[in-house]
């Protein structure tokens, strides 16, 4: 990549409803980058991989859930200096298996007026918004 020039990254990221409409949270771990906040999970998009494969292996990989149903919530642009990223977020309205914390992540269940609770990376600001704005919290 040249000099001066920012990466981006395109991320499928799932806000999970729960039956209860509570959303299901995880925390990042300390390690990576905005380490130690909460966020709505997913993760890259691979090149030639549509949103809906992206959502579904990156649910599986990290919370062992399949998704079968989802809604388009709000797309979301944010530049943390030393890279953009495209917040491509789903509402995952319908889904089977029980999520678990497959790489050891902290999960947690809340309700959309429980949001503003949680630290969250700055990207996410847009998306805990829109969620209460849905749900009417």
């Amino acid at each position: 990549m040249a000099e001066g020039q920012k990466k981006h990254v395109h991320v499928a990221v799932g806000v999970i409803l729960g039956a209860d409409s509570r959303i299901l949270l995880a925390k990042r771990p300390d390690h990576l980058h905005m380490g130690g906040r909460w966020e709505f999970p997913g993760g890259k998009v691979e090149p030639e991989e549509t949103i809906q494969q992206a959502m579904s292996r990156e649910l599986r990989e990290e919370l062992a859930i399949d998704v079968v149903s989802m809604e388009k919530l709000i797309e979301v642009r944010h530049d943390y200096g030393d890279k953009q990223v495209f917040l491509d977020t789903w509402c995952v309205t319908e889904f089977s298996g029980e999520p678990a914390g497959v790489e050891g992540q902290q999960l947690a269940w809340v309700s959309a007026s429980a949001l503003a609770d949680y630290h969250f990376p700055d990207a996410n600001q847009p998306i805990v918004e829109a969620v209460q704005a849905k749900l009417g919290s």
